[in-house]
């Protein structure tokens, strides 16, 4: 009999291919663009609040034009900032991008990544309005993918683990509603913990290792909301409904062993 070995790292093809787009454009920005190109393709591509103001020192020509002020709102989480910014984006990204994309599948998953990564340049803009610093770097959608996480994976049968290769069922669960989900502690307790970190980076009061720019703890919010607000709207695992209406009537002769006959067509 031969025995079926799961591999200890399943991780579907989309998330590699996010994190391979990830790793080639900082590789193309370190070893392909000069300093001058480079700085062209991050105000070009990164996210710049100053866009949106009227009072900038970018005086209205940024490269890009109208289109840069939507792409942007996405393109900028593709870019980081050094190396350790990339793989510590990775990391986070290897565990819940895959939770999410067994359960969305690639177009949900993509749009998901979006969506998420827009909200949290949305965020970062309302409570930043005019600031020229540049914001890059995937982590407002995988704060969203964290979010979205916890809506089943904490769920009878869920994924608990999701870096082992386990049931594929398991990451299909029903998830109950919001409200639901919010009464469960566990849930409580991880996202007063994400909260209470992201606050005290907004502080100051935590650094990351190995990171010169500020964090943009504004944007990790932003897209933890959304992915945790807007996860109803992607998921096509059905929620689970309270069993109502009629149930089919048995005849006198059915008895517990009977057989349930189908209507005539």
């Amino acid at each position: 009999m031969t025995r079926r070995y799961e591999p200890i790292f399943n991780v579907p093809a989309v998330v590699i291919a996010v994190i391979a787009a990830c790793v080639f454009v900082h590789l193309a920005r370190v070893y392909v663009l000069s300093d001058d190109e480079d700085l062209e393709f991050l105000i070009t591509f990164a996210f710049i609040p100053a866009r949106y103001g009227s009072q900038t020192l970018f005086s209205g020509e940024l490269p890009g034009g109208w289109g840069a002020d939507i792409w942007t709102f996405v393109t900028y989480a593709f870019i980081h900032g050094n190396a350790t910014h990339l793989l510590l984006n990775s990391i986070w990204l290897l565990p819940f991008g895959s939770a999410l994309a067994r359960r969305f599948g690639t177009v949900r998953f993509l749009a998901f990544f979006a969506a998420t990564a827009a909200a949290g340049a949305a965020f970062h803009l309302a409570t930043n309005v005019g600031s020229e610093q540049p914001v890059i770097g995937a982590s407002g959608a995988i704060s969203g993918f964290m979010a979205a996480s916890v809506r089943f994976a904490f769920q009878r049968g869920g994924p608990l683990d999701l870096l082992r290769g386990g049931d594929e069922r398991s990451y299909r669960v029903p998830a109950v509603p919001l409200l639901a989900a919010l009464r469960d502690m566990r849930i409580m307790v991880f996202l007063g913990a994400w909260f209470g970190l992201n606050i005290l980076f907004g502080l100051g009061t935590l650094a990351m290792p190995g990171m010169d720019q500020a964090i943009a703890w504004q944007a990790h919010i932003g897209g933890f909301l959304a992915g945790l607000l807007l996860f109803a709207l992607f998921d096509p695992v059905a929620a689970p409904q309270p069993e109502s209406g009629p149930q089919p009537e048995r005849g006198p002769e059915s008895g517990s062993g009977g057989e349930n006959l189908s209507p005539p067509q």
